[in-house]
């Protein structure tokens, strides 16, 4: 009988999981799932190429809808024509939300955000300022200033056209670099809405019919749930490389690590510090580098070599540390492209770094000046002789020969040019060059 009722509980147990595992799938698949991609920071290949993996992912995965969080000061002209291009062909209605409060999308984000199907944006956003400078900031001139500008401006008024945009802005934020916040941005038909939250994102799309590749859709989102689509560890460290604040920090450091390698060879150093300098140049090839900026960090890193081996009682670390600070100021410039970021190293940065390089060239230098000064003891090879050594001629002296002192043999003459013959005792009296002078001194005995 026990046995026959543990079966039936067994038995009861096993077609109620069943039952709860069906009814969570039935659940699961009656619920509208929507994908988030974060996406912060310099527009880049390796943001492309996440967002166009996330996309294609989330329509493969059956989501109902992908949100772009973007916050972004610009990037890549290449990369931005990517991710416009994902962006329009994607299988999936496309929703970009610009945020969080304070976030922006500049440059290439403006490019981005009017290409979804939905655009929002958060309280305290702003959108534009999408105008092709030169690389020092100027209006480009000429004819080639005009094919830049009048190719910015087909493309976002082409942007702008097929998702039913205010054109005229979007010309004007190329042609006259406007910018507009959230509430400006809604009134002007810019975007379509704003939203504080990812909730009223959802609830803000729900029910609005989309273009998904000329095919009308209607987007049902009413419970959607949300998953968040991060880029895996290997993309986010190469994306962190693009950070300004961080390539600079990498070449000033791995800089000061190949200065300490050459002072003092321990292969560590060296090779962490060119790792670094290496790193920094990928970051680089993402960011308005500014040539002059970088050779002012190269001459401050030369410099700073030269304190440690010439006597200038601090003036070239002085102007080492000068080239530093200017170096890193203007180590970024306007960019060149109306997608590229405007960016620069942030000055709280620049003071720690310029602190850092000068304690750590006082502490080389500090320590070459006393290494310099040491006193040396009797007996060492390649010690410096004084006055009064004692010594013994080795090879007679006629009058050129040489003498034993200090535990090593030195060329040697007399002060008279007068002949010693070997084992004579002598002492010095001074030193030409590297020729030891020397008289006989009686009161020694030969060795």
């Amino acid at each position: 009988m026990a046995r026959h009722f543990a079966r039936l509980v067994f038995t009861a147990c096993a077609v109620l999981g069943l039952f709860g595992l069906l009814a969570g799938n039935l659940a699961a698949v009656g619920t509208p799932r929507v994908a988030v991609l974060p996406a912060t920071g310099i527009v880049d290949n390796v943001f492309a190429g996440y967002l166009a993996d996330g996309l294609a992912r989330a329509a493969r995965d059956g989501d109902a809808a992908v949100v772009i969080r973007l916050n972004t000061p610009g990037g890549d002209l290449q990369a931005t024509n990517d991710i416009v291009g994902a962006i329009l062909e994607a299988d999936i209605p496309t929703i970009v939300w610009v945020a969080p409060a304070g976030g922006r999308a500049a440059s290439a984000g403006t490019f981005i955000t009017l290409a979804a199907n939905i655009a929002l944006m958060a309280p305290g956003t702003n959108i534009g300022a999408a105008s092709p400078v030169g690389s020092g900031g100027e209006d480009i001139p000429g004819t080639l200033g005009e094919k830049v500008k009048n190719d910015a401006i087909a493309k976002i008024t082409s942007i702008a056209e097929v998702r039913h945009r205010n054109v005229d802005w979007a010309v004007s934020a190329v042609d006259k670099a406007v910018s507009a916040p959230a509430n400006s941005a809604v009134q002007q038909h810019v975007v379509d809405g704003i939203a504080a939250s990812l909730d009223e994102v959802i609830a803000f799309a729900n029910g609005k019919q989309v273009d998904v590749h000329g095919t009308p859709r209607t987007l049902e989102l009413a419970g959607a749930t949300t998953r968040e689509l991060a880029m895996n560890p290997f993309q986010s460290f190469l994306h962190l490389l693009s950070d300004p604040n961080i390539a600079a920090l990498l070449f000033s450091v791995g800089s000061l690590g190949l200065l300490y390698e050459l002072m003092n060879p321990n292969f560590v150093t060296g090779i962490l510090g060119g790792l670094a300098v290496i790193l920094a140049f990928i970051g680089f090839g993402s960011l308005p580098l500014n040539a002059a900026g970088l050779l002012l960090l190269i001459l401050a890193v030369v410099l700073f070599a030269l304190e440690t081996t010439v006597t200038s009682h601090g003036l070239l670390a002085v102007g080492g540390l000068i080239c530093f600070v200017l170096g890193a100021s203007a180590l970024y410039t306007e960019p060149g492209d109306p997608f590229a970021p405007v960016v620069q190293v942030a000055p709280q940065l620049i003071a720690v770094m310029t602190v850092t390089a000068g304690a750590f060239v006082f502490l080389i230098a500090y320590a070459a000046i006393r290494t310099r000064t040491l006193a040396t003891t009797p007996g060492l090879v390649g010690v410096r002789l004084a006055t009064g050594t004692p010594a013994v001629v080795r090879r007679p002296l006629e009058p050129i020969g040489s003498v034993y002192a200090a535990g090593e043999e030195w060329t040697a003459r007399t002060a008279g040019d007068q002949p010693l013959n070997r084992g004579t005792a002598v002492k010095v009296v001074g030193i030409d060059g590297l020729t030891v002078i020397v008289e006989p001194d009686p009161q020694s005995s030969p060795a």
